[in-house]
């Protein structure tokens, strides 16, 4: 049976104000809400960075690109290290899984917003998807050996596969058995190798 690690969590500050693309500046900012029962919590500084790295080292870094490209980044780290790698939760979208708040993050980002190192660079016509524009090198330091392993495996396997194929790919069992609002930890281990004992740990990582 698989042996999960002890969860590795950040220092995450509730509060985010960022007045240019290569500095943090913490302040005020609504707590992240997760759903009832998830056991992780959203840290922004990975997810930033998560972002940074996935569009750095995309040809064409879509929104959709890099928003499917995480997904199946963080379904490799859950079955192989037990956690997310922002521990963002997903909600089942009509092109499939999204994770919520880091959608949120890009559609700041679409809106103008500075400092989070990335901007949205809006479609040229209809046929295009808007395309994350990098503003600095992501910060390596944030995400850990284990989430840049699973990454790259995530952007190997999907960063050319077209917007039908990604989505034809991410309408998986876990999407295809999300109630409405989110997938469920019980949905997203759908599909994974011994999926019991990986929500026994999740459920408990310290028995």
């Amino acid at each position: 049976m698989t042996t999960y690690p002890v969860r590795y969590c950040y220092n995450q500050p509730q509060c985010l104000s960022m007045p240019n693309p290569n500095a943090f500046n913490w302040g005020f900012m609504p707590e992240f809400s997760q759903p009832k029962d998830y056991p992780f919590e959203f840290e922004i500084k990975p997810a930033i960075e998560a972002v940074l790295y996935i569009a750095s080292r995309v040809q064409h870094p879509s929104i959709y690109h890099v928003l499917k490209i995480l997904y199946f980044a963080d379904r490799k780290h859950l079955e192989q290290y037990g956690r997310l790698i922002c521990g963002d939760y997903y909600v089942p979208m009509k092109d499939g899984p999204v994770a919520s708040h880091v959608y949120d993050l890009l559609k700041d980002a679409r809106r103008g917003m500075a400092g989070y190192g990335f901007a949205i660079r809006e479609a040229s016509d209809t046929k295009n998807l808007p395309v994350v524009v990098t503003l600095r090198d992501p910060n390596l330091d944030e995400l850990s050996k284990s989430d840049l392993i699973c990454l790259d495996e995530s952007i190997q396997e999907n960063a050319t596969q077209s917007f039908g194929q990604l989505r034809a790919k991410s309408h998986d069992a876990a999407w295809n058995a999300a109630d409405p609002d989110h997938i469920s930890l019980e949905n997203l281990v759908l599909g994974m190798e011994e999926p019991s004992a990986l929500l026994s740990y999740l459920r408990n990582p310290h028995p």
